[in-house]
C-alpha cells in the first residue's frame, strides 16, 4: 500500500453553507425592488454572482474555452457552499445527459459550455424540451467551423433556434448577470417548464470588465418545485418509462405520428407563453432607442453595444438612427417588432457570424408588414471585432438607397 494520502477538505464544525445564511425573497423584490451596488468585473464573474444568488441545487459542466473560467467560478461557490452539489463530466454528452436528468428529478439544475462543446452536446440538449426539463444552459459563443479556433462567433446560435429552448442572448455583463437569474425563474414557470439557454459572445463579454448593478449576496431566489412542472417530476411514483410514454403506442405509426406532432405544438406554445415572464423579468424582451427613427439597427447579443455608439456618432452629425435590442431569440418578438417597424425604411441586422441567422430571423417575421428595405448586415466572424466605424460605413451606403445593397450576398 502506497504511503500517499488522499487530502479532503475537512469543514469546521461550525461551518455553514453560504445558500443557508442568505434571505429567499421573491422574483419581483430581486428585479424591480432590491438595492443593487455597481461593481466593476468580468463577465465570468457576473455569472458566478448570478448563480450565488439562484439558489442552484446541482451544477454539472465540462470545460470548454471560453466557458471554463465561468464554471471555474461556479466552482468556488460550491466550495463556499452556495450550489448543492457540483461536478465534472466525462465530456460533452455526458453533460449535457446527466444535467437532463438531475432536472427530470426535480432539482434547480444548471450546466454551460461553449462552441465546439454545444454542437457536441446537440443529441442530448435537442431532448431536453420534449422532455419538458426545466433548466439554465449558459453558452458563451465561439467559432465552431474550421480551422479550429477560440475566437468569438455565434453562429452556433443557428443550431439552438428551432430546437425548442427558449434562447437569451446578452449584450454585455450586465445582461450576463441579470439573464441567467432571469432564466431559473422563466424555466420553471408552470406553464412554461422548459430549458432557458444564456448566450453572450465568448471573449468580449466573458473576460472583459464592465459595470454590474447587483444586489447584496445575502438575498437568493425561492427554491425550484419539482412538482410545479408541466411533467412530474421523477421517483418511484413516476418512473422515467411512464414519463417517456407507452413504448407500445410509440411504436403504432399512426398513433406516435399524432402524439409527436402534438408534443412539439406544445412546446413551441410553451415557448411563446414565456414572454411574458421575460417581459416581467427583464424589461421587455426588446429594448427601442429611437423609435421614430426612418432607419432602424435591429441587433442582440455583443452587436449592440456597436450599434448604441453608432446611434451615437450617428446624432452628433444631425442623423436620427433608431436601435431594437433583441433580448429573446426565442419566443422572437415578432409582433414587437412588427409595431416598432411599421414606418421604418430602412434596416440594418449588425451580427457577428457569417450566417446572419438573425438577419433571416427579421425577415421571415417581417415579411408583409412593412416596406422597409433590409440589409444583411454588416457581419464579422471568426473572432473578429466589428468597429462602430463598419456600421457608420454601412448606415451611409443605406442612405445611397442602391437596390443591391439590401441583397444577401451569402
Amino acid at each position: 500500500m502506497s504511503d500517499s494520502k488522499l487530502y479532503i477538505k475537512e469543514m469546521p464544525a461550525d461551518w455553514v453553507p453560504g445558500r443557508d445564511k442568505q434571505k429567499v425573497v421573491s422574483p419581483e423584490y430581486m428585479f424591480h425592488e432590491a438595492p443593487r451596488e455597481q461593481v466593476f468585473i468580468t463577465g465570468s464573474e457576473a455569472a458566478r454572482e448570478a448563480i450565488r444568488r439562484s439558489n442552484v441545487d446541482i451544477a454539472i459542466s465540462y470545460p470548454i474555452t471560453p466557458q471554463s473560467e465561468t464554471m471555474q467560478q461556479a466552482g468556488y461557490l460550491y466550495d463556499e457552499g452556495y450550489i448543492g452539489e457540483y461536478y465534472r463530466a466525462e465530456e460533452e454528452i455526458g453533460t449535457m445527459s446527466a444535467i437532463g436528468g438531475s432536472s427530470r428529478a426535480g432539482i434547480r439544475s444548471l450546466t454551460a459550455t461553449s462552441g465546439p462543446g454545444l454542437m457536441r452536446g446537440m443529441e442530448a440538449i435537442s431532448s431536453w424540451p420534449g422532455a419538458r426539463t426545466p433548466l439554465v444552459l449558459l453558452n458563451m459563443c465561439r467559432v465552431i467551423n474550421t480551422p479550429l479556433a477560440i475566437q468569438p462567433d455565434n453562429i452556433e446560435m443557428s443550431f439552438l433556434i428551432n430546437s425548442g429552448l427558449i434562447m437569451l442572448h446578452g449584450e454585455n455583463q450586465q445582461d450576463f448577470y441579470d439573464y441567467t437569474m432571469a432564466a431559473f425563474m422563466i424555466s420553471e414557470q408552470v406553464d412554461v417548464t422548459l430549458p432557458v439557454s444564456v448566450s453572450v459572445d465568448g471573449f468580449f463579454v466573458t473576460h472583459a470588465r464592465g459595470n454590474v448593478k447587483m444586489q447584496a449576496d445575502d438575498l437568493k431566489l425561492p427554491p425550484r418545485d419539482g412538482w410545479r412542472s408541466a411533467v412530474p417530476a421523477m421517483d418511484n411514483e413516476n418512473p422515467p418509462a411512464r414519463i417517456s410514454r407507452d413504448a407500445p403506442i410509440q411504436k403504432s405509426n399512426f398513433i406516435s405520428y399524432h402524439m409527436h406532432a402534438s408534443w412539439q405544438q406544445e412546446v413551441f406554445a410553451a415557448t411563446e407563453r414565456a414572454k411574458k415572464y421575460i417581459n416581467n423579468y427583464l424589461g421587455g424582451i426588446v429594448e427601442i432607442i429611437n423609435p421614430d427613427a426612418d432607419v432602424m439597427l435591429i441587433a442582440s447579443g455583443a452587436a449592440v453595444s456597436q450599434s448604441r455608439e453608432a446611434v451615437r456618432q450617428s446624432s452628433e452629425l444631425g442623423i436620427k438612427v433608431g436601435l431594437i435590442k433583441v433580448k429573446a431569440i426565442r419566443p422572437f418578438p415578432k409582433a414587437e417588432l412588427r409595431e416598432a417597424c411599421k414606418n421604418v425604411k430602412q434596416i440594418l441586422v449588425p451580427e457577428f457570424n457569417q450566417l446572419g441567422w438573425l438577419h433571416k430571423e427579421v425577415c421571415s417575421n417581417l415579411f408583409g408588414f412593412t416596406d422597409a428595405q433590409i440589409a444583411p448586415g454588416p457581419r464579422v466572424y471568426g473572432g473578429m471585432t466589428m468597429p462602430t466605424e463598419m456600421i457608420l460605413e454601412w448606415l451611409e451606403e443605406g442612405r445611397k438607397d442602391k437596390p443591391w445593397f439590401f441583397q444577401d450576398p451569402f
